[in-house]
């Protein structure tokens, strides 16, 4: 949720920067069709959106404000004629893929670290790593190698779980970003009681995104609302595997419809 927002004919023109593959990838998405630029005149359709305000699980509250702009996106889409409803996939209600993430992500905090710290020469202490990241070392380094294979394997199965929602005729997701507005600035600084405080204080800004980590799906956060202080509240548009496309057709024709990149905060740089 920036300050500075990208308008969607630059966020093509980084795409299409990014788009080519090295040999030997280990995974790699279906290229496009055509330049990404391209894509932005292309006409949507009338597609089908389904409509997400609470957090997944229904695990935390979602700020009066992001449940707002989510519903002001749904009537901006409506208003072009799409169809829009109450639907979202229900495996993302599964609560196992919260402990299961997180072994992924500490596992690769230990080894991201570890290496650093072979290449530098510095062990891994509170004196080389701000206490946030290392609190998910020493998470990390209760892992063992089966457990994290088997996390792999569950959340592979739950991605294609969740992939289902979109074969089954919805075109797009559309959420609040995050379930919060932007935070004040300190609220993710850990304390020596709480060192853990950034890593809990994260939930509500990842509740809505990080489930398509995990699915390799594409998704866009479009700034379309403030807050009520003035600050910028995104919205989330997630599309099936591989169809950036259609998540850059529909970006800019709500760009058109709702324009924000001359949209600024009170206080801002």
């Amino acid at each position: 949720e920036g300050v500075v927002t990208r308008s969607v004919r630059d966020t093509a023109a980084l795409l299409d920067v990014m788009a080519g593959y090295m040999t030997g990838d280990p995974f790699t998405a279906p290229p496009p069709m055509r330049p990404y630029r391209d894509e932005l005149a292309v006409p949507p359709g009338r597609l089908r959106v389904g409509l997400m305000t609470q957090a997944p699980g229904n695990s935390i509250p979602v700020h009066p404000d992001c449940v707002a702009a989510a519903e002001g996106a749904a009537r901006a889409l409506a208003d072009l004629g799409h169809v829009v409803e109450l639907a979202f996939p229900k495996a993302l209600d599964n609560p196992d893929t919260v402990a299961d993430f997180a072994v992924i992500v500490t596992t690769w905090v230990v080894r991201d670290l570890e290496y650093w710290s072979r290449r530098s020469g510095r062990p891994v202490d509170s004196q080389t790593v701000e206490s946030h990241n290392l609190t998910l070392y020493e998470m990390g380094r209760t892992q063992t190698a089966l457990g994290y294979v088997q996390a792999v394997e569950r959340l592979q199965h739950h991605s294609r779980r969740l992939l289902e929602w979109w074969a089954g005729g919805f075109d797009l997701l559309l959420t609040p970003t995050m379930a919060e507005p932007p935070a004040r600035l300190g609220e993710f600084t850990p304390t020596p009681e709480h060192p853990g405080r950034g890593v809990d204080r994260s939930i509500p800004f990842a509740i809505f995104t990080s489930p398509f980590n995990v699915s390799g799906q594409p998704a866009v956060s479009l700034p379309l609302a403030t807050s009520r202080e003035g600050l910028p509240i995104g919205v989330q548009l997630v599309g099936a595997y591989g169809r950036e496309d259609l998540l850059l057709r529909v970006a800019a024709q709500l760009e058109d419809a709702v324009p924000w990149t001359e949209r600024r905060p009170l206080i801002h740089a």
